[in-house]
C-alpha cells in the first residue's frame, strides 16, 4: 500500500471500539489497531502495554489466593501453555475475526490482508539455504503487531472462560491462568474448572491452537494436609498438579510464601556476583556499577511488588545479595558497616525497594494509570464522622485474620503502606514529583 494516499489517514473501525477520542489523523492502520485491545473490549487480555505487565497480572492473582487462604478457601491454579502459538494463527480466521467481531473494514482490513498474505521463510542449514516458501498461517513473532493480533485472535476465549461461574482468569500473550476459590463443602466448583478446560480445548482446536500438555501445571494452595483430599476431585488435572511452579518468571508454592522463588533468587544472584567480581579489576567503576545493575538489581527489583511474600529472613537472604553487591562495587571489607556504603550509593536497601514500587503501583492505581483488576482491590476511605476523609486521600484496609496470608496480600499492604504516607506526599498529582518526594522519604526513614 502507498502511505501517500489519503486514503490512507481515513482509514477506520467502528468508532464504539475506541476509548481514545484522540485525533489519529495521519496514523497508520495499525498504530490505530492497539487502541482496540485496551480496556474494556478486552480487560483481562495483557501484553506489554504500559499499564499491564507480569508484575501486575501476578500481584491479582497472588493478592486472590492470599485472601482467599484468609478466609479459610483454597485454591487450584492452573497454568496453560500453547504450543508455537503464534506459529498456528489461521489467516482467514484472523481476517474473518477483524471484520466480524472488531469492526475493522476498508482500507484498513485491506492492510491487514496485505500485511498477513504471502509471507515466505526459508530454512539454512550447514550453509545451505532453501528455496522461499510461503507460510500459510501464523503471526510475526519479535513484531509490534504480532502480539496484537494474536491477543485479538483468541479474544473469544476470554468470553468462554467468563460464562463459567467461580472461574477467574488471566491471559498474558499465550499463556493463560485460570484458578478457583472454594471452601471444604464447595468441591462442586471444580467441576466447572473441569468442563471450563474441556470447552477451552476444543475452541483450541477449532481454531489451529493447540494446548502443549508437557507444559501444562497446575498448584493447588492449601495447607500440606489437605492437599491429597483436593487432588482427589481434580483427577482430570492430576498429572500435572506440582508442589511449586514458575508462573511468568515467579515460582509459586502451595503456602503462597514464595519461599523456593527466594532461595533460587539468591543463588542465582550470587552466582552472577562470583563471575562479576572476577572483571572487577578490568572494568571502571562506572562500568562495574552498570554490570551490577544489570544483572543484580534487575533481578532483586524483578516482581518484586510481590516480595509482601517473604517472611524476615527471606527478606534477609535477598539484603544480604545487594550488600555483598555494594562491597563489590566500592571495595569494601566484609567486616566494615554496610547501611553508610548503601546510603552513599543513595541504594535503597531491599524492603524499602519493594515498598517504593508498591506506593508507585498505588499512586497509580488512584490516578487511573493502573489496569482495572488492581483498581478493583483499592476502596477509598469514607466516613460519615469524617467528612474530611476523602480530601486525606486514605485508602480502605481490609480486615485480615492471618498474618501470614491476608496481611502479605497487595490489597492490604498497599494501603496501609499508602495511609502511613504524609499528607503532602499522598495529595502529590504529579508522577514524577510523587517518584522523587516518595524515594527522599524512604531514604530518610531508612539512613536516619
Amino acid at each position: 500500500m502507498n502511505p501517500q494516499n489519503p486514503d490512507w489517514s481515513e482509514a477506520g473501525s467502528s468508532a464504539s471500539l475506541f476509548v481514545s477520542t484522540a485525533n489519529t489523523t495521519c496514523q497508520r492502520p495499525h498504530s490505530r489497531t492497539a487502541l482496540i485491545c485496551r480496556e474494556p473490549i478486552v480487560s483481562c487480555l495483557f501484553r506489554q502495554w504500559k499499564l499491564h505487565s507480569t508484575e501486575t497480572a501476578l500481584l491479582r492473582v497472588s493478592s486472590d489466593s492470599l485472601m482467599a487462604a484468609d478466609s479459610g478457601e483454597y485454591t487450584v491454579l492452573v497454568l496453560l501453555d500453547l504450543s508455537s502459538a503464534f506459529d498456528t494463527v489461521d489467516h482467514s480466521i484472523m481476517i474473518n475475526r477483524l471484520e466480524n467481531l472488531f469492526g475493522i473494514t476498508g482500507v484498513v482490513l485491506k492492510w491487514f490482508i496485505s500485511y498477513l498474505s504471502e509471507r515466505s521463510f526459508t530454512v539454512c542449514m550447514n550453509h545451505v539455504t532453501s528455496e522461499s516458501t510461503v507460510l500459510p498461517c501464523g503471526v510475526p513473532q519479535g513484531s509490534v503487531l504480532g502480539p496484537i493480533l494474536f491477543l485479538l485472535y483468541v479474544f473469544p476465549l476470554g468470553q468462554i472462560i467468563k460464562r463459567y461461574k467461580y472461574i477467574s482468569y488471566h491471559l498474558y500473550a499465550d499463556d493463560i491462568q485460570l484458578y478457583c476459590s472454594f471452601k471444604m463443602s464447595e468441591f462442586y466448583k471444580l467441576s466447572n474448572l473441569s468442563n471450563c478446560l474441556t470447552e477451552i480445548n476444543k475452541w483450541l482446536y477449532d481454531n489451529f491452537l493447540q494446548l502443549n500438555s508437557d507444559k501444562t501445571e497446575t498448584l493447588i494452595i492449601a495447607p500440606d494436609h489437605m492437599v491429597p483430599e483436593i487432588r482427589q476431585h481434580i483427577s482430570f488435572l492430576d498429572p500435572s498438579v506440582k508442589s511449586s511452579l514458575r508462573n511468568l518468571g515467579v515460582i509459586f508454592d502451595s503456602s503462597m510464601s514464595l519461599e523456593q522463588h527466594s532461595k533460587q533468587l539468591v543463588r542465582n544472584c550470587f552466582d552472577h556476583l562470583r563471575n562479576i567480581s572476577k572483571l572487577r579489576l578490568m572494568v571502571s567503576k562506572l562500568e562495574l556499577e552498570m554490570i551490577i545493575h544489570a544483572f543484580i538489581s534487575s533481578r532483586l527489583d524483578y516482581c518484586n511488588g510481590l516480595f509482601t511474600c517473604f517472611n524476615i529472613s527471606a527478606l534477609n537472604r535477598l539484603q544480604t545479595v545487594q550488600n555483598a553487591a555494594a562491597r563489590l562495587l566500592t571495595g569494601t571489607k566484609r567486616r566494615s558497616h554496610i547501611t553508610p556504603v548503601l546510603a552513599s550509593l543513595h541504594w535503597l536497601p531491599v524492603n524499602f525497594r519493594f515498598h517504593f514500587k508498591i506506593l508507585l503501583l498505588t499512586f497509580r492505581v488512584l490516578h487511573g494509570q493502573a489496569p482495572q483488576y488492581l483498581s478493583d482491590l483499592l476502596k477509598p476511605h469514607t466516613s460519615s464522622r469524617a467528612l474530611r476523609s476523602l480530601d486525606q486521600r486514605l485508602l480502605v484496609v481490609p480486615r485480615t485474620r492471618f498474618k501470614t496470608r491476608g496481611d502479605r496480600a497487595f490489597q492490604t499492604v498497599a494501603p496501609r503502606l499508602w495511609n502511613s504516607l504524609p499528607l503532602s506526599l499522598r495529595c502529590t498529582d504529579s508522577i514524577d514529583s510523587f517518584k522523587k518526594q516518595l524515594k527522599t522519604f524512604l531514604f530518610r526513614k531508612a539512613f536516619d
